[in-house]
């Protein structure tokens, strides 16, 4: 076997192989290969989340155009047991047409995972404030945990004295964003304060904020010139998984001064890739609402909290808890303070919000 000529054969071959990838033509072939793939899987996506909303819905309407036919014919033939068995499935198909509905208000991004923030706001005292965060947090992490979600704590900047100034966490779930976008807003809490020593009532703000999870293959480019990055020790309650290294960052994106953090990791790089996952998202998202609004501008991303009109009031002392853009009321405090969301965000989402 010459072995000298095979080898010679194999370079031959490459070098033509090389021309031919070095060539103009061949580079631009393949970069569209790689966008087409892009884009099938984002059809693919969107396929399965069309099918899993028109499809039932489809054959509900089949149902109905068969229950129309036998009740049409048992008025002909005065057939009351079929027209009684009529009502039965009708009332069967209200009930899975109302289970159907919520489906019918996802959005373009809703299918994603969601990062979901609370900050600290005005009214009353800081410490009601900020307790008022840690309240809100634990509906959220219990609303998740019902509806099967996981919940991830991203960061966790603890108040002076109770709660916290500031929480942040990623939910993972089907339609975990189209879920929460309707609690994106400022949320009021009205009180008889147990932190004053005569119990007086105080009102208190926190403010919520819900971004889409954003792919890796979608294409969206962050300067790293624009980005301050800043390392901490994370915080935490102590104990055996105590934070003892500067692991934690803060990446503050100067254009627009939107400020992530991330200390769920014991790897600085691990929560370093995290936190521009969620700085992606959250300009990302930014980018979208600009879209959307045209008299919008890069620098007027931190809307004034003081302006804007809650969304929602949790009035403790008077029992009762009201959604402020839809009327809904409900007296089931404590249901809704252990994670009972879903009638609040059905409203919403079924009133276009």
């Amino acid at each position: 076997m010459k072995f000298d000529t095979l080898f010679q054969r194999i370079a031959d071959l490459q070098n033509r192989v090389d021309v031919l990838n070095n060539s103009f033509n061949y580079t631009t072939q393949l970069e569209r290969l790689g966008k087409i793939g892009s884009e099938i899987e984002k059809l693919e996506r969107e396929r399965l989340v069309l099918e899993k909303v028109v499809q039932p819905v489809n054959q509900v309407d089949k149902q109905l155009s068969e229950q129309r036919e036998l009740l049409e014919l048992a008025r002909e033939e005065i057939d009351n047991d079929t027209a009684n068995a009529v009502r039965q499935d009708l009332e069967r198909l209200e009930q899975q047409f109302s289970a159907l509905e919520i489906n019918l208000f996802y959005g373009e991004m809703d299918a994603r995972n969601a990062f979901l923030d609370i900050q600290s706001g005005t009214g009353g005292t800081e410490v009601e404030a900020q307790d008022w965060v840690d309240m809100l947090l634990r509906i959220y992490l219990r609303w998740a945990e019902q509806h099967g979600f996981a919940a991830d704590m991203v960061h966790y900047s603890p108040g002076e004295v109770a709660g916290a100034k500031s929480v942040a966490i990623h939910v993972v779930g089907e339609y975990a964003y189209g879920w929460l976008r309707t609690e994106m807003g400022k949320h009021r809490l009205v009180r008889q304060s147990p932190f004053d020593s005569k119990n007086r009532r105080y009102t208190s703000f926190v403010q919520v904020s819900v971004v889409p999870e954003v792919d890796d293959n979608v294409e969206f480019e962050i300067n790293p010139t624009d980005l301050r990055l800043d390392t901490y020790r994370a915080t935490s309650a102590g104990g055996p998984h105590i934070q003892k290294s500067q692991s934690a960052i803060r990446i503050t994106h100067l254009p627009t001064d939107i400020v992530v953090q991330c200390e769920q990791e014991r790897s600085f790089h691990k929560n370093k890739a995290f936190a521009m996952k969620y700085l992606k998202a959250k300009l990302f998202d930014l980018k979208m609402q600009q879209r959307n609004d045209s008299q919008s501008t890069i620098e007027n991303s931190q809307p004034d909290m003081n302006r804007i009109p809650p969304v929602r009031s949790y009035v403790l002392d008077k029992s009762y808890i009201e959604d402020l853009r839809t009327g809904l009321k409900t007296e089931e405090v404590w249901a809704v303070l252990a994670g009972d969301l879903d009638d609040f965000i059905k409203a919403c989402l079924k009133s276009g919000l």
